[in-house]
């Protein structure tokens, strides 16, 4: 916690203590009372008994040997009381009777001795209060910052295992083009200048422009659909509005792969359909593809770095604001999107 507020804390818990004191003037009644101790000495030996406990438990969040503060603490408790009584008596023999009426006998009693216990123990608790509400404040903003360093270390391991898998595929897949020496190289070699820009410059980043996240889902279709005999085998549909809208970067190729990945070439066209839907609230992204029947297929891969990243990744970038659906039968595998923006 910022020194500031814990400033705030403390002038708070003064003001509130002080106005308890006021108030515990103003209803008392008897005619020889007089609260010159009451607004002086009474706030002065609070302020050293309190301030004394709150900073022998600071030490128990600072020292690794609980020992040695348990044992000021135990010096401190039996300290403060005569402490207290010791000021007091000084300021009631020396200051205190010229303000007080009648004539009065200074005694130090048993009355006085348990208030002053009773005291000791209340400020004590006071101060134990305050002390842990600041120390768990502590402990959740340390907590909080450990869990947001180890997400982002989580991201970017994520990011270090997507980033690769897909250069190695479009690498595979311009190779394949060259190996047969299709006039298709050059433009696969300029879709590659684009997938590469994008993820050594944008994908960096925690967010990027939805448009330039089509722009490479684009960029990579095309250059899958190179290796393809009809142009038309994917359905590409984007609809809504794309303008000023941000996405968390290589979030939707995984399944665009997967689809190209497992899709049966053999089929009514569109072999693969991909929808992308861009509403004021949300972006709702879905694509099917039928399913090869020679291969064994199972949900827990997805884009060849594994659904469960996939999911992390979300869990960790769009926490409570996304659902992810998988569907599959014999024929087609679905997979729905929904972000909350």
């Amino acid at each position: 916690m910022k020194t500031k507020y814990k400033i705030l804390i403390h002038v708070a818990f003064w003001v509130y203590m002080f106005n308890q004191i006021l108030l515990s003037v103003a209803m008392q009644s008897e005619k020889e009372y007089s609260p010159f101790g009451e607004i002086t000495i009474y706030p002065v030996t609070s302020f050293i008994t309190f301030y004394s406990f709150y900073f022998t438990y600071g030490l128990f969040f600072t020292k690794k040997k609980k020992i040695y503060p348990i044992l000021l603490l135990v010096i401190v408790f039996s300290t403060l009381i005569p402490l207290r009584i010791g000021l007091e008596y000084l300021f009631w023999k020396y200051i205190g009777y010229n303000h007080m009426k009648g004539s009065h006998e200074l005694i130090v009693n048993s009355v006085w001795w348990f208030s002053s216990l009773r005291l000791v123990i209340v400020y004590g608790i006071y101060a134990l209060l305050i002390q842990l509400a600041i120390g768990w404040f502590d402990t959740q903003k340390l907590r909080t910052e450990l869990m947001l360093e180890k997400q982002s270390g989580e991201l970017a391991l994520l990011r270090s295992q997507i980033n690769p898998h897909f250069l190695f595929n479009t690498l595979n897949n311009i190779y394949s083009l060259v190996y047969k020496k299709s006039e298709d190289a050059p433009e696969a070699v300029m879709k590659m200048s684009a997938i590469m820009r994008y993820m050594l410059y944008d994908a960096t980043t925690d967010n990027v422009l939805l448009e330039k996240e089509i722009e490479y889902l684009k960029s990579f279709i095309e250059l899958e659909k190179l290796r393809l005999k009809h142009s038309d085998f994917v359905e590409l549909n984007i609809m809504g509005n794309v303008e000023g809208r941000t996405i968390a970067p290589m979030l939707l190729i995984p399944f665009v792969e997967n689809a190209f990945k497992h899709s049966n070439r053999n089929v009514s066209y569109p072999g693969i359909r991909i929808n992308l839907s861009i509403g004021p609230q949300q972006i709702l992204f879905e694509v099917t593809n039928h399913i090869r029947k020679n291969v064994t297929f199972t949900k827990d891969q997805v884009g060849g770095i594994g659904l469960n990243n996939i999911r992390r990744r979300l869990n960790l970038l769009y926490p409570g604001k996304h659902q992810l659906v998988i569907k599959s039968d014999e024929d087609q595998y679905l997979v729905k999107l929904t972000l909350s923006t």
